[in-house]
C-alpha cells in the first residue's frame, strides 16, 4: 500500500507529485490496466518477456 505522510510546510501539490511517483514505481496502475481486460496468451509472453529483459538490464 502506498502511503505519503504531507509534512507541516509542505504544499499539497508536491504531496501529490510523490505520490504519483511512488504509485508508478510501484507499477499499481500497470496492474490495473492488466486486470481490467482480458489479456491473451500473446499478450502475456510478449509483457513477461519485456520483464525478463528489464529485469535483466537492471542487475
Amino acid at each position: 500500500m502506498t502511503q505519503v505522510v504531507v509534512g507541516e510546510n509542505e504544499g499539497i501539490e508536491s504531496a501529490l507529485r510523490r505520490f504519483k511517483r511512488q504509485v508508478s514505481k510501484a507499477g499499481i496502475f500497470a496492474d490495473m490496466k492488466r486486470l481490467r481486460n482480458f489479456e491473451t496468451p500473446i499478450e502475456k509472453k510478449k509483457r513477461k518477456a519485456i520483464a525478463r529483459r528489464r529485469k535483466r538490464r537492471y542487475n
